[in-house]
Formats: structure tokens, C-alpha cells, sequence
């Protein structure tokens, strides 16, 4: 079996949600008002669309994200980085990602509000703390929501909505279930879609596989089953296609049994770091 790691710095995805950030009220001083706010595409790598009311088209440098509903997409070995007006901050969008928006706004005391809806795909963002106290930015995910108010962290969506978060620096707050779990800087949590977020537990940017190959006979039918275990907060992809984990992590796949077998499994942590996994049987 050959092993490959792969650390990709900064790369990744940004989500934005749909919730108010946790002890935040807008008092009646801040009146909601429209301003110019935007989304705007910095780099990009591979195949990027942007989808906005006048139509899909490939995404190019300078493009920019600034009404409800638009959205950019990237495709397989693909990503892009955006930046947040004002120099808020940045997000990098890793491949296979949606980010939606669905309002950029301010308020009346220099406030500004970025909500993001986020249904696939991993981002890294990285944020400077607001100077208002009504700013946020909040990101919605299958699984829940994840309000920041500065901070740098990564979000990790699989196929069946499981969110996992991982923060070097600031808090996040995740939301699901009507129960709420602050994630600050060095602490990673999940949610699973229909439940509450899991308990905070240390950062681990742990990308190790442990698997075991069985082989399985049925009316005469072989087949190869692949058991994986992997941190629940990470993603996992097998032969490109991306799987679901349960809540301890592990997942299962079948495969004919032909003379010469290979798989490849890519783990991928929600701030980026990512290991391949070559098994031949």
C-alpha cells in the first residue's frame, strides 16, 4: 500500500449560513440597509461557474457575487478564492463546493451582515475580527448553522449533510436542533442532519485510515467489502466518489472481485489537510 500526504496550507472552502450570531441583538439602532456588498472571485484553478439571474457561465478574475441567489460552483480538482468586501477576509472554496448567497446587507451602525448557504463541498475561511458589534457572518449548512464573528476555521459537508468544523483561531458557534455548541480556535466538533451538534472535542487534523478488506462469496457472486474508519469530522472519498461515515467515523463499500483490485481512499480534513490511500488486493 503507498501512502501520499498532501497538505494544501490555506486551501479551502468558506460557508456562509442563515443564523444570528449567538448573544448578538439588533437593538433599533441598527436599521438593516442596502449598500454595496460582494463576493469577489480573487484566484481561480480548474473548472469555476458563476451563477447569477442573467444565466451560468465559467467564472473569471474579478467576478463578483452580490445578489441573493447568486452562487459560484466548482468542479472535481478544482477551487477557487474569494474575497469578503472591505477586505473582511477570504474564503477558499475547495472542489466539488457550492456557496450560495442569500443576503448581503448592513446596518446603521457600520454593521455588516453576510449570511452564505453552503450545501456541499468544503471551505476555508479566514476572517478579521468586526469591529461592530452587529456584524456576522453566518453560514448554513444541511446540518445546521455556524455563526463567526472573526476567526479562521474549515467546514467539511458530506454527501448525506454531515458537517464537520475544525477552528485554529476565534470561536464558531454551531447551531442545530434548537441546541447550540460554541467551537473555539484548536477544537473541532460534527453535526449529523436532525440532530444536535456533537460534544467539542480537541483539534486533531488526524487524516489516518484504519480498514480492513473482507471477502465475501454469495451465489456464487465475489465480492470485496471495504470497513474504513476515519475521524468523524473529516471527508472521505473512494475511487473519486465521495461517502457518508457515521457518527464514529466508518463507512462501508463493496466491490467486485477481480483478479487485480485497486482502490484509492482520500481523506480530507475540513481545513484541508489530505492523505491517499493506494490499496491493491
Amino acid at each position: 500500500m503507498g501512502v501520499h500526504a498532501k497538505q494544501w496550507g490555506t486551501a479551502g472552502l468558506v460557508v456562509a449560513t442563515v443564523l444570528g450570531w449567538p448573544g448578538v441583538s439588533l437593538g433599533q439602532s441598527a436599521i438593516s440597509v442596502r449598500v454595496q456588498k460582494w463576493l469577489q472571485v480573487q484566484e481561480i484553478s480548474g473548472t469555476v461557474t458563476i451563477a447569477t439571474p442573467r444565466g451560468t457561465r465559467p467564472a473569471k478574475i474579478g467576478d463578483r457575487l452580490q445578489a441573493v441567489g447568486d452562487s459560484i460552483t466548482t468542479g472535481q480538482q478544482s477551487r477557487a478564492k474569494l474575497l469578503v468586501d472591505t477586505a473582511i477576509g477570504t474564503i477558499e472554496v475547495a472542489e466539488n463546493t457550492k456557496l450560495q448567497v442569500q443576503n448581503l446587507s448592513a446596518v446603521t451602525d457600520q454593521g455588516r451582515i453576510t449570511r452564505l448557504v453552503m450545501p456541499y463541498g468544503r471551505a476555508r475561511l479566514k476572517l478579521r475580527k468586526f469591529t461592530s458589534p452587529n456584524s456576522r457572518l453566518e453560514i448554513q449548512t444541511p446540518a445546521g448553522i455556524n455563526g463567526v464573528r472573526g476567526t479562521e476555521f474549515g467546514l467539511a459537508i458530506q454527501p448525506s449533510g454531515k458537517t464537520g468544523v475544525a477552528v485554529l483561531e476565534g470561536t464558531v458557534a454551531s447551531e442545530a436542533q434548537s441546541q447550540e455548541v460554541s467551537v473555539p480556535g484548536g477544537f473541532q466538533s460534527f453535526t449529523v442532519p436532525g440532530n444536535a451538534p456533537a460534544p467539542v472535542v480537541s483539534l486533531r487534523e488526524d487524516t489516518n485510515l484504519n480498514y480492513q478488506l473482507q471477502k465475501l462469496v454469495n451465489r456464487g457472486i465475489r465480492r470485496i467489502k471495504l470497513v474504513g474508519q476515519v475521524d468523524p469530522v473529516n471527508l472521505v472519498t473512494v475511487n473519486g466518489t465521495p461517502l457518508d461515515t457515521n457518527a464514529t467515523g466508518q463507512f462501508t463499500v463493496f466491490f467486485p472481485a477481480p483478479s487485480h483490485l485497486k482502490i484509492q481512499v482520500v481523506v480530507t480534513t475540513p481545513l484541508g489537510t489530505e492523505k491517499r490511500y493506494d490499496i491493491a488486493l
